[in-house]
């Protein structure tokens, strides 16, 4: 093993940090108190960070800062703030999920090194140059990957001066990250801004299959597979935890780098992960890395497993002596605690103080000197100081020009001034450029950044013609609605696209009116069949919901919309799209609410699309859900569980909240709300800012109840489209149990 690659720690608290460098972390991710995807951890300050990049430095540890949740226009003037002083910094890189973001930094933030969320959803290779083209340098894969397509991205990625990264321990999400919407749509905490209230981890009432936590996965573990991953190219393996204690921390990041150390030769071979399962965890799993994804991945139970295993292991004879082993266990971990607290609290990470002695006379120089706890230095003004003016040089004048030092790992703890003789003045330029000589000497000789203002974008386009309506379909059998006059309709294609490709090329050609639609996963030959089913059908327009394709389409110079679930929720995630992919219109996103979307600006020629009625997507997942639900005959998904596989069933939590699961042929099993997404409100709310409105009128159901065909239900929201009186209550009496509490409650 002669290649370096990184052990990536969390870091949810500032003792969790201390505790990953400790135990020999290569780097360490953790977010502030905003913009970073767990809120539910303690977080940091960004007076902590400053400390914190300096003893982790010191110990040739890099920090990653977390700034990967969604962005709400409202936000981007505190977003800029934030990254017109992180620039400033020593922060070795961001990791970022909305595009928004992508997009800023690479215009205004170029210095900061950029890698990609799990929220990405990075799972082909056209994701890869996609998230590169943005400037990503690394993309965090998902994890539902296996270790040869792990292979193929990697060499994808190094091909297009990208790293690969992927998580090797911790939870594992039973959704594709990214796209679910679960705790979104039932709590209005959203995934998305990090504040996930996991209801996968919930207790449903007791399955058919006699289960009591049918989505609860085994926590992931690559212990035994790091030569593998290794071999297969990733630059760097992650942990999962910034919600975990430093104890937990400082175990797993200490194990596995034992582990590393044993595969480079440094330590003796290593195959004991014991200390892994003394702390928190759900017992183990590897089964998407090593392809095999079967019941075995789940387990009934969202708490610890440790004490349950070592009741298994050691088959005690009598509850007294378990009770001992037990006693043993917690007396080990808290003796790990102790002993991991005593260590980090030597490390300091508060600021640095200074002490500032201003000098000089009229005539003279003005001169600063500057004593750091290691060293002294002076610092002259250009001009001499001359008798007092309008600008007395004053104490209340030199904090006021000075305090941009404290907003550094430094803090002005003394300011002498007595030795300033007489009342004397100099320009305010004078006392500027001192002070960025300062900021320069205290910088390593690195000249601060400059703020960078907010940008004025201009109100978008004022439409001048009433929304169009679209359809979305999903069966062959609906294609006579093409004959809709003034409708456009998209055809959902599956994610298993590898077996149904010929088939639907042939639809497409003898339908060119048709749109396809793209779904948000497409993995390996699908994603392979999917870009041949582009280039061969050659569409007038597509939608996608996986930015792999939109690579193609823009490569291939087919006009693009983005779907809903690339998540869009600002104006400059539109600019990315349309500036670098040529993208013709963007789904904004149906997690906002009026306000959220009130602000969005419409880049010039530039369509904005939203989807007003559909069944409402919580999670898609690559594992099987009817094993836990329904029970099924087999224990692992074979090449034929997509492909044929039509099954549906339901879950009820003990709120009574039932959930709908289905699985169609060709595609991942999804979870459902009980009802469809109707929200007729959006359209007198904003009746200027979109172009069209969509209905879904795939062949999924759910509770909500139509009453009539197609054509009729399409001729009703035309009605409402056409502003005929009554519509709107016509659409609602007709369809029902609906629901907009997405639209109510924002994220």
């Amino acid at each position: 093993m002669n290649r370096k690659i990184e052990l990536l720690a969390p870091g949810g608290d500032v003792d969790a940090i201390k505790a990953a460098i400790l135990a020999g972390a290569d780097a360490v991710y953790c977010g502030l108190d905003r913009f970073n995807a767990r809120n539910r951890a303690a977080n940091i300050t960004f007076e902590n960070l400053q400390g914190i990049l300096r003893i982790a430095h010191k110990h040739n540890c890099e920090v990653f800062l977390t700034l990967n949740i969604l962005i709400l226009e409202s936000e981007i003037p505190s977003l800029f703030a934030l990254l017109n002083r992180l620039v400033n910094t020593s922060i070795d890189g961001v990791i970022v999920q909305d595009l928004g973001m992508f997009y800023l930094l690479n215009k205004y933030f170029k210095t900061l090194e950029v890698h990609a969320s799990t929220q990405a959803t990075t799972h082909n290779g056209g994701q890869v140059k996609f998230l590169g083209k943005l400037n990503a340098n690394r993309v965090n894969l998902s994890r539902e990957l296996s270790l040869d397509e792990i292979k193929y991205l990697s060499a994808i990625a190094h091909e297009n001066n990208v790293l690969t990264e992927v998580f090797i321990h911790g939870s594992y999400c039973i959704s594709f990250s990214g796209i679910c919407y679960m705790s979104s749509a039932q709590n209005g905490k959203s995934g998305n801004r990090g504040r996930c209230s996991q209801p996968c981890r919930d207790r449903y009432e007791t399955t058919a299959a006699g289960l009591d936590y049918p989505l609860n996965l085994k926590d992931n573990s690559a212990f035994f597979d790091l030569k593998d991953l290794y071999d297969a190219g990733v630059a760097s393996l992650k942990i999962e935890g910034r919600i975990k204690e430093y104890e937990y921390v400082y175990t797993v990041v200490k194990t596995y780098k034992n582990q590393l150390l044993s595969l480079l030769g440094v330590n003796s071979h290593n195959s004991d992960n014991s200390a892994l399962h003394k702390v928190f965890n759900r017992d183990f799993t590897n089964g998407f890395l090593k392809g095999k994804i079967n019941r075995d991945m789940f387990i009934d139970d969202p708490m610890s497993y440790s004490t349950k295993r070592l009741a298994e292991e050691n088959d005690y004879s009598s509850k007294d002596e378990m009770i001992a082993g037990q006693k043993e266990l917690y007396q080990e971990k808290e003796d790990i605690r102790t002993f991991v607290k005593s260590e980090i609290d030597k490390l300091e990470i508060a600021k640095i103080p200074l002490s500032i002695t201003v000098t000089g006379k009229s005539g003279f120089p003005m001169e600063i000197s500057v004593k750091t706890p290691d060293t002294t230095f002076l610092i002259l003004s250009e001009d001499d100081l001359v008798n007092v003016g309008t600008q007395d040089l004053n104490r209340r004048m030199v904090e006021k020009k000075l305090k941009a030092i404290n907003e550094t790992e430094y803090y002005i703890q003394h300011l002498d001034m007595d030795r300033l003789e007489g009342d004397v003045s100099v320009p305010y330029r004078e006392l500027n450029a001192m002070r960025k000589e300062i900021l320069f000497r205290l910088n390593n000789s690195k000249a601060p950044i400059e703020p960078i203002d907010v940008p004025v974008l201009k109100k978008g386009n004022v439409l001048k013609t009433k929304p169009s309506l679209s359809i979305l379909i999903s069966s062959i059998n609906n294609t006579h609605l093409l004959h809709e006059k003034d409708t456009q309709v998209y055809f959902q294609l599956p994610e298993g696209m590898k077996h149904e490709s010929a088939r639907l090329i042939e639809v497409f050609k003898s339908n060119p009116q048709l749109i396809p639609w793209f779904p948000s996963v497409l993995i390996g030959e699908d994603y392979t069949a999917a870009v041949q089913f582009l280039q061969k059908v050659k569409p007038r327009l597509i939608v996608t919901n996986n930015t792999g394709i939109a690579w193609e389409a823009w490569q291939n110079e087919i006009p693009w919309i983005a779907g809903p679930f690339l998540n869009i929720t600002n104006s400059f995630s539109l600019r990315a799209l349309k500036e670098n992919f040529k993208c013709s219109g963007a789904f904004i996103s149906n997690e906002l609410n009026q306000e959220q979307i009130r602000g969005i600006k419409c880049p010039e020629d530039f369509e904005c699309y939203y989807s007003i009625f559909h069944p409402i997507v919580l999670m898609t997942s690559r594992q099987c859900l009817f094993q836990q639900v329904t029970g099924c005959e087999k224990n692992i998904l074979d090449k034929t569980c997509i492909q044929k596989c039509v099954k549906s069933s339901s879950i009820t939590n003990l709120k009574k909240d039932t959930f709908l699961i289905q699985k169609s042929k060709g595609n991942y099993h999804r979870v459902y709300g009980r009802s469809h997404y109707l929200n007729t409100e959006i359209m007198i709310d904003l009746p200027d800012f979109f172009s069209g409105f969509m209905i879904d009128l795939t062949d999924v159901k759910t509770e909500t109840d139509f009453g009539m065909d197609k054509k009729q239900l399409i001729q009703h929201f035309k009605n409402l489209l056409n502003g005929i009186p009554d519509s709107e209550n016509e659409v609602h009496e007709l369809i029902h149990p609906t629901t907009n509490a997405q639209y109510k409650k924002g994220i």
